[in-house]
C-alpha cells in the first residue's frame, strides 16, 4: 500500500530540533511506527514489542542505551516506563537535539510519566488515525476555526468526498485505506488485540468478554452526555468499575471525553463530559453497522455524524502541533428553549455542540447531518454573550450542505469537508 503522507510529519521534524527527545502518542495502528521510519529513515530503530528488548530495558537500562546509541528511534516505550530515567540522564550528557524519537498507545500515561521523567527534555506530540484532509491528500494544514477568513483560505484546497458516509464507516486506521483489508476483519482483530495487550496491561480485567460488552455499551453513547450509571445498569457492574473503565478507553486513545464550558455565570450548565470515540469506523463495528448506508439512515447517524466532525476538528489541531486540551468545549444548560419544528413549539434544553476559544474569543459550533440548515438552530450561541472578559465570535453549523455560505452575518454554514 502506498504510504499516505501525515500532516504530523512536520511538527515532528521541527520538534527533532528543537527538543533533545520527541513522543510520539496515540491509540494502536494509528501508524505511529510507519511515520518515525518514513520520515527519520537514518535513525537506528528498536521496538520493546520484542520480549527480549523489553526485558532488557526493563532490567538494565543503562546496557540497553550503550546498545542502542542516539540517534534512535524507541517504539512501544510504554512497556518500559523504568528506561525513561536513563534516558534522561543520556539527555542531560549530551547537547545534541532529536537524540530520541519515542512511541507508544498508552498515551495519557506515557504523557505523565515523560513528563515526570523528562521535563524540559522532551516534546509530546500526538498522532491521531487519518484524517478527512489525509484521505483526500489535500495539502492544507490549518487548524480548523469558524472564521470567513479560514473559508477563504480552505476553499483553495477543499474537494468533496464523493461519499461521505463511506470515509465514516471505513474508519480512519492507515491500513484501512488498502481497499484489500476486510472491515470486519480488521476491526475484530483490533479488538481482540486491544482487549488482550492493552486492557490487561493498564487494569487487572480477568472477564475480557464482560469488558467487551462495556466497550460496545460506550460505543453506543457516543456523542452523548456520559452517563456512567447507564452504563453500569446495562453491563452489569458498579458505578466505580465503569469509571475505571472509561478511563482505560481514555488513556489508550480508544475515546476522547469532551468537558463542558464552566464559567461561573453559566450556573445552569451541566457539569458532565461528552463522550466521543475517536474512530468511528471501530465505533461502527462495535454497534454493528455493518454497511455504509445502514449506518447513514440508522438510528445512530446524527451521533455518528458528529463523532466524526468532532474527531476531524481534534485532527485540524493535533496535525497542526496545537494542544486542544484547554480550548475546546460544549455547553448543555438546563433552561429550556423555545423551537419551531414542524409548525409546534417545542421546548428543548439549550445546547452547543463544540465551542473552541481562542485568545478570549469563543467561537461555537452547531453540527447538523442535514444538507439544509438555519439560523434558528443557532439560538443557543446567546448564552456565550453572558460571559464577562470574553467575546463570542464567527458561529458555524457544520453539516452537510454542498458549499459555505453565511446563515446571519456573523453565523456561518461550513460543509463538513471544510473541516
Amino acid at each position: 500500500m502506498k504510504y499516505i503522507n501525515r500532516k504530523i510529519e512536520s511538527k515532528l521534524t521541527e520538534s527533532s530540533k528543537s527538543f533533545k527527545a520527541v513522543l510520539l502518542t496515540g491509540a494502536r495502528q494509528v501508524g505511529k511506527s510507519t511515520v518515525l521510519k518514513n520520515r527519520f529513515p537514518d535513525y537506528k530503530y528498536v521496538s520493546l514489542d520484542d520480549p527480549f528488548l523489553e526485558d532488557q530495558a526493563k532490567s538494565n537500562g543503562g546496557m540497553f542505551l550503550t546498545l542502542n546509541r542516539p540517534p534512535v528511534t524507541i517504539d512501544e516505550v510504554q512497556r518500559a516506563p523504568e528506561l525513561f530515567r536513563h534516558i534522561k540522564i543520556a539527555c542531560d550528557e549530551s547537547d545534541r537535539r532529536g537524540l530520541f524519537l519515542l512511541s507508544g498507545s498508552q498515551q495519557f500515561k506515557l504523557m505523565q510519566d515523560a513528563s515526570d521523567s523528562l521535563s524540559g527534555r522532551v516534546c509530546i506530540v500526538e498522532l491521531s488515525g487519518l484524517s478527512l484532509r489525509e484521505i483526500m491528500g489535500d495539502p492544507f494544514n490549518e487548524r480548523f476555526v469558524p472564521t470567513p477568513e479560514y473559508i477563504m483560505e480552505r476553499s483553495k484546497t477543499a474537494k468533496p468526498p464523493q461519499n461521505i458516509w463511506e470515509i465514516i464507516h471505513r474508519g480512519s486506521y492507515p491500513e484501512l485505506q488498502d481497499e484489500q483489508v476486510g472491515w470486519s476483519d480488521f476491526y475484530a482483530s483490533y479488538v481482540k488485540t486491544y482487549l488482550e495487550r492493552d486492557v490487561r496491561e493498564l487494569s487487572a480485567v480477568h472477564d475480557l468478554d464482560i469488558f467487551r460488552r462495556f466497550m460496545i455499551s460506550a460505543a453506543a453513547r457516543t456523542g452523548e452526555v456520559l452517563n456512567y450509571s447507564n452504563i453500569a445498569n446495562e453491563v452489569g457492574k458498579d458505578v466505580t468499575t465503569i469509571k475505571n473503565w472509561i478511563s482505560i478507553l481514555e488513556t489508550s486513545g480508544i475515546i476522547y471525553l469532551l468537558e463542558p464550558y464552566t464559567a461561573s455565570v453559566l450556573n445552569r450548565a451541566i457539569k458532565t463530559p461528552k463522550l466521543y470515540f475517536r474512530d468511528t469506523g471501530l465505533a461502527s463495528y462495535l454497534t454493528r453497522w455493518l454497511t455504509p448506508e445502514a449506518l447513514a439512515y440508522g438510528a445512530m447517524s446524527g451521533h455518528m455524524f458528529e463523532t466524526f466532525v468532532i474527531s476531524e476538528i481534534l485532527k485540524s489541531f493535533s496535525n497542526a502541533g496545537i494542544d486542544y486540551r484547554y480550548c475546546v468545549s460544549y455547553y448543555r444548560g438546563k433552561d429550556k428553549k423555545k423551537q419551531v419544528r414542524n409548525g409546534e413549539q417545542i421546548f428543548t434544553e439549550s445546547e452547543i455542540d463544540f465551542i473552541i476559544e481562542e485568545n478570549g474569543i469563543l467561537y461555537p459550533v452547531e453540527i447538523k447531518q442535514s444538507s439544509k440548515v438555519s439560523a434558528d438552530e443557532t439560538s443557543a450561541f446567546t448564552v456565550l454573550d453572558k460571559i464577562p472578559d470574553k467575546k463570542r465570535g464567527t458561529g458555524a453549523v457544520v453539516c452537510m450542505c454542498p458549499q459555505p455560505g453565511a446563515l446571519r452575518d456573523n453565523i456561518l454554514q461550513i460543509p463538513v469537508w471544510y473541516i
